[in-house]
């Protein structure tokens, strides 16, 4: 059964063959890509590895997973972030992006499990719908504030016309882009850290 767990702290090894099939070596059993996003929802780290060369292929499938989900109409990666997305390969921003969206991800993580956790020690349950939609709303404006410091994602914001980068951008000196980046990257960690302190 795909939603067997292997050990605490293992991580599980799925083999994938030519035929497209995906074996899961803790259960011995053919697990699907929906076996493996439940997996991931459950916090049960995997790898995937060919099963004829031994080349990784995690990312591959990840990708594959987010394709599937949106798909189906699942749909989270706003039209516009993912045209961004696909600008930023081969540039400059490649190397320092992931790191960065990486950051912000862990961040907001952080926050929505604080906050579960205060109002479970408050009202002894989870939150109501409507005050956790509004903090999922707060923590996403938030978030967007944080992407205008990067000039490539200010069409992320809605309405925001494309010459409205942030100050920083349009200050920055053209000479040493890795400089800049590195201080822009200083930057939004101290912005992160105050939102994951303030709430």
């Amino acid at each position: 059964m795909a939603d067997k767990k292997a050990g605490a702290g293992e991580t599980v090894v799925i083999k994938k063959y030519a035929n497209r099939r995906l074996y899961n070596t803790a259960t011995s059993a053919y697990v699907t890509l929906e076996d493996l996003a439940k997996m991931v929802r459950d916090g049960t780290e995997f790898v995937v590895f060919d099963a004829k060369t031994n080349d990784d292929l995690t990312r591959q499938i990840l990708t594959q997973i987010i394709f599937e989900e949106e798909s189906r109409g699942e749909a989270l990666l706003p039209v516009q972030f993912l045209r961004q997305l696909i600008g930023f390969y081969g540039g400059q921003m490649q190397g320092v992006l992931p790191s960065y969206l990486e950051m912000s991800l862990d961040s907001f993580s952080r926050q929505q499990e604080q906050m579960r956790g205060q109002f479970s020690k408050a009202f002894g349950a989870a939150p109501g719908a409507g005050i956790l939609d509004e903090a999922v709303k707060r923590n996403m404006a938030l978030f967007t504030d944080a992407m205008k410091m990067w000039p490539g994602f200010n069409a992320l914001t809605p309405g925001a016309p494309a010459s409205e980068a942030a100050p920083e951008a349009r200050t920055a000196p053209a000479a040493d882009p890795l400089a800049e980046m590195r201080r822009q990257m200083d930057e939004m960690r101290s912005q992160l850290d105050k939102l994951s302190k303030g709430g």
